[in-house]
């Protein structure tokens, strides 16, 4: 007859071996985890700044009807996180065709805030390429006006204006660019931009021609900007 192992023995040794199979995984996890685990970076949190303006909106003012003078501030955090404001001021004065006659002006500050992220493995190099998000503001006043002409038919005055109608609008912008070192702390950069509109207030004289920092209404939501940045 076979003797039977007091139960507690067993319960024992059964505790005892999933113990070492444990131990086991563990140890065999810690390792994995070890290989892809990233190595000590000495690397300060905060690493300067940067100061920029956009070549793109000054250029498009003199070529065009509208455009914007812009400037933008950008922390560096860890070469990796972007805090930025960009601030602005847009200009748009336009005259339709001949068959409305309609003239429109404005003039307004716009502000931006948000964040970029360093898309590039190498964190630390002088070039970058990044990816990011604003949130953007106006609050602008919009002049109409037609020039006074007589109706064809009745031969009274067809003419009409609005001063100063207020305005505003709220968007979300999605960025991607790149900045390139070229010399010492001057870097150059570009970026694209997807606007989206989330609330705006266009006033008694309904769609505005143009939006100061946003663009052209019902134009693409397509945008860009071309700029000189000095990192300090």
């Amino acid at each position: 007859m076979t003797q039977r192992q007091p139960i507690s023995t067993s319960a024992s040794r059964i505790a005892v071996s999933l113990l070492l199979l444990l131990l086991t995984v563990t140890s065999a996890q810690a390792q994995k985890l070890k290989m892809f685990s990233l190595e000590p970076d000495s690397v300060p949190m905060m690493r300067g700044f940067q100061v920029s303006f956009d070549l793109f909106g000054f250029a498009q003012k003199q070529l065009s009807d509208y455009g914007q003078y812009e400037g933008a501030f950008r922390l560096n955090l860890h070469d990796q996180w972007f805090p930025i404001v960009e601030v602005g001021y847009g200009v748009g004065e336009h005259t339709e065709d001949e068959v409305t006659g309609l003239s429109y002006k404005t003039s307004a500050p716009y502000f931006r805030v948000g964040m970029d992220w360093n898309l590039l493995k190498k964190k630390h190099g002088p070039n970058r390429m990044y990816g990011g998000f604003r949130y953007a503001f106006t609050s602008y006043k919009v002049d109409l006006w037609r020039t006074n002409f007589p109706d064809p038919v009745w031969q009274w005055d067809t003419g009409f204006g609005v001063n100063g109608e207020q305005c505003s609008q709220h968007w979300l912008e999605a960025v991607l660019g790149i900045d390139a070192k070229i010399v010492g702390p001057l870097h150059l950069g570009w970026s694209v931009r997807y606007k989206r509109r989330i609330v705006h207030k266009d006033g008694v004289i309904g769609k505005t021609w143009y939006v100061p920092g946003y663009g052209i209404w019902g134009d693409t939501r397509l945008g860009g900007t071309f700029n000189v940045i000095v990192d300090i």
